[in-house]
């Protein structure tokens, strides 16, 4: 079996880094693989960039896969001075500009909260790791290279910690198939300070996040 977005054979992916592991899927080179991590299998794959990408892998490996457990990893862009350059976050809730969720939910706003066990399983996980992490909503927008406006005052108003462009649509799939999604996010830049990373930084420095969300996934 595949779907048009993956290739992978069925029980290829496991819910859940990795020793022993294999490629499963390369379709459009958006790359999966499957391995084991302190004995518990667990799979890792590419979304692409936005809900719109993300929400196709998602739904795909839930409905297809058998998938339970969600945990994007990834990067954001600060908005407030006291989030600093390479800080973890975990998104409890994710705010957004685009309508998936309002088309799942018939037009009216729809609550795009992390899974709360999860959460506190990331929670827990980070304090174990001893890495700090600052908890909170981030903004899950359509656009990277967006209109100027009085977005980003908005955001600060409403204590949104960073911009990202999955969140709020994982969230949104979770609650639709009663699945169980977070996003666990490192500030790649600040978009108030204009501070920054490199793309060879954000491609291979930020574990702290991958750990947590590990050690999340087998707890």
């Amino acid at each position: 079996m595949s779907t048009p977005h993956i290739s992978a054979d069925p029980g290829a992916f496991a819910e859940t880094y990795l020793d022993d592991v294999e490629g499963v899927t390369a379709v459009r080179n958006m790359l999966g693989f499957t391995g084991s991590y302190r004995g518990t299998p667990l799979s890792v794959m590419g979304t692409g960039m936005g809900i719109p990408s993300a929400s196709i892998y998602a739904t795909e490996l839930v409905r297809e896969y058998g998938v339970k457990n969600l945990i994007r990893v990834g990067t954001c862009g600060a908005v407030r001075e006291d989030v600093h350059v390479r800080d973890v976050l975990i998104a409890t809730g994710a705010s957004t500009d685009s309508g998936v969720n309002r088309r799942r939910f018939g037009g009216r706003d729809f609550s795009a909260v992390a899974d709360f066990g999860l959460a506190r399983k990331a929670v827990e996980a980070a304090e174990r790791l001893e890495i700090p992490v600052r908890l909170g909503s981030v903004f899950s927008s359509d656009l990277f290279y967006g209109p100027e406006d009085d977005l980003l005052s908005s955001l600060q108003r409403m204590g949104i910690l960073a911009v990202e462009m999955e969140a709020a649509g994982l969230y949104g799939i979770a609650a639709e198939e009663g699945v169980a999604a977070l996003a666990i996010c490192t500030v790649s830049d600040h978009i108030v300070t204009h501070e920054e990373t490199t793309s060879d930084e954000r491609q291979t420095a930020f574990t702290q996040m991958m750990e947590i969300a590990l050690e999340s996934a087998i707890a």
